[in-house]
């Protein structure tokens, strides 16, 4: 089994990289393991709604200049996902909002029925509203969210105040731990023939009469 780790800061070993590798910490003690992916600091485009993506073979971005299509390639060989952001304007970032546009857009079929999980770092205000924005993706996904004894979030201004917040870093740790069990637990129905839900045909209602 395999955590995917998803770094939306613009800055590799900044503050949510310092809050995702806690999480890694832990989920890498269980015997699971961890890989952490920084999206990087160049401009990412975001969905223009061409759709091509329904098109091509296995749901891939027609945009290939960033990280996208690395990420859905990556992703359908994980088994769970945490997805970090630094707050922006009590959001998340530019960055990784455009890149899980369209990674959800393209690709949401490839996260169904994996585990998923958002935490942010923030200097002081914002965190909830970026964090129920990072949420929303695993809504419509058909993700299980993997919860804290908190909300998912770590306050400070550099990678050292990070460390400083014991209770941030304690909750990413429960983080990381309830994401190895529910996997271990996933893993087991697994192996004991448990089906996955029955699907149906998506249906899209217009509110225009």
């Amino acid at each position: 089994m395999k955590v995917l780790l998803i770094n939306g800061s613009p800055h590799q070993q900044g503050c949510t990289f310092t809050a995702l590798t806690e999480v890694a910490k832990a989920i890498a003690d269980a015997g699971i393991a961890t890989e952490i992916y920084h999206i990087g600091n160049q401009p990412i485009r975001g969905c223009c709604g061409c759709k091509s993506c329904r098109s091509k073979s296995g749901g891939r971005c027609s945009f290939d200049d960033d990280g996208v299509n690395t990420v859905l390639a990556q992703a359908e060989q994980a088994d769970g996902f945490i997805f970090g952001s630094p707050v922006h304007f009590a959001g998340a970032s530019g960055g990784i909002t455009s890149f899980l546009d369209r990674l959800f857009y393209a690709g949401s079929g490839i996260f169904a029925y994996k585990p998923g999980a958002a935490i942010v770092t923030c200097r002081r205000g914002g965190a909830t509203a970026a964090f129920e924005q990072l949420n929303k993706y695993f809504m419509y996904a058909q993700m299980p969210i993997v919860s804290s004894q908190y909300w998912n979030m770590a306050h400070g201004n550099t990678p050292e105040e990070i460390v400083q917040d014991t209770e941030g870093m304690q909750i990413m740790r429960v983080l990381g731990r309830n994401m190895a069990w529910l996997l271990k637990s996933i893993e087991a129905g697994r192996l004991a023939n448990i089906e996955l839900p029955q699907k149906e045909q998506k249906v899209v209602t217009s509110f225009i009469r």
